[in-house]
C-alpha cells in the first residue's frame, strides 16, 4: 500500500480571491472532503491555511498538500520556501510536499536530498513529486531515500496516462490527477454525457468516478454547488459497460503543456 491514504481532493489552481479560495475550502472540509491541495505558485497558501484553520474538521483529518514552486528548487531556496509555505498555511507541516516541476532550479542530485531533509526535520510527512517523465520518476526513486508517496500529473478521460498509472501501481505510489475535467472541456463531452444520463447524475462526477475506478486520485478544482456535487463521485459505481465506454476516449492531448515541460525536453 501507498505510504499515505488519499482521496478525492480539493484541487485549488485558480483560485485566486482569498475570500473565494478560504470560503471554498470551508465548504469542500465541512462537505467531507479530507484532501486539500495548493501550490507556491498558486499564490493562495495562506487562503487556503485560512480555511482549513476556519472549518470545524480536525486538522489531523485533512491531507494538506504543497508544492515547491519550480524557481525555489535549488537546495537553500527549497529550504527556506518550504518553511514560507507553512508559515503561510498557518501549519508546523504538510502531509505531502511536492517537487512541482523538474524545471529550472531543478537539479535531481542536489534538489531531492533536500526534501528528505524536509521530511526528517518534520516540515513534511511524505515527499511527492509533480509532472515527471517515467525516466525522472525512475531517477528520483533512486536518488531519495523517502519512498515517493505521489505523483500529481495531468490525467482524465481523454488523456488517461497509462504508463504513469501502470508505475504508480509498480512503485506503489498515488497517481493524482490534476485537470481531471480537461479544463472543463469535458463537461459537455458526449461519451461523458450519455454515462451520466445512464447513472442519473452530470459528466464532471462521471469523469471523477472513472478516476477513482483507475486508481487515480483526482484533485477537481471547483466552486459553489460543484464542491458538494463532486463527491457523489465516491458513491457512484460505472459499471464496466460505462468504464469501457470512458476508456475508448483515450488518445487526447494535454490541457497544460508549458515548453519547458520534462516530456517537451526528451
Amino acid at each position: 500500500m501507498p505510504p499515505i491514504d488519499l482521496d478525492l481532493g480539493l484541487g485549488t489552481s485558480g483560485l485566486d480571491d482569498p475570500a473565494e479560495c478560504t470560503e471554498t475550502v470551508v465548504t469542500a472540509l465541512e462537505a467531507g472532503y479530507r484532501h486539500v491541495d495548493t501550490a507556491q505558485m498558486y499564490d493562495n497558501e495562506a487562503a487556503v491555511g485560512e480555511g482549513i484553520a476556519r472549518a470545524d474538521v480536525d486538522r489531523d483529518d485533512v491531507v494538506v498538500a504543497t508544492k515547491v514552486h519550480p524557481s525555489n528548487l535549488a537546495p537553500e531556496d527549497a529550504r527556506e520556501t518550504a518553511h514560507e509555505s507553512l508559515d503561510r498555511l498557518g501549519l508546523v507541516r504538510v502531509d505531502l510536499l511536492y517537487v512541482h516541476w523538474p524545471t529550472r532550479a531543478y537539479d535531481a542530485e542536489t534538489t531531492l536530498p533536500v526534501f528528505d531533509e524536509l521530511r526528517e526535520e518534520g516540515v513534511t510527512d511524505h515527499v511527492a513529486v509533480s509532472n515527471f517523465t517515467p525516466d525522472l520518476l525512475r531517477e528520483a526513486r533512486a536518488i531519495l531515500e523517502s519512498p515517493i508517496a505521489a505523483h500529481q500529473v495531468e490525467c482524465h478521460p481523454r488523456f488517461q496516462q497509462p504508463a504513469l498509472r501502470e508505475l504508480a501501481a509498480e512503485f506503489d505510489h498515488h497517481l493524482v490527477g490534476y485537470s481531471p475535467l480537461g479544463g472543463g472541456e469535458l463537461l459537455d463531452d458526449s461519451t461523458l454525457a450519455a454515462v451520466a444520463e445512464r447513472n442519473g447524475t452530470s459528466t464532471a462526477v462521471v469523469a471523477l468516478a472513472w478516476a477513482l475506478e483507475r486508481d487515480v486520485v483526482p484533485i477537481p478544482k471547483s466552486t459553489g454547488d460543484h464542491v458538494t456535487e463532486n463527491l457523489e463521485a465516491l458513491e457512484l459505481d460505472l459499471t464496466e459497460e460505462d468504464l469501457a465506454a470512458i476508456d475508448g476516449m483515450a488518445g487526447g492531448a494535454r490541457t497544460i503543456d508549458p515548453d519547458d515541460a520534462a516530456w517537451n525536453r526528451e
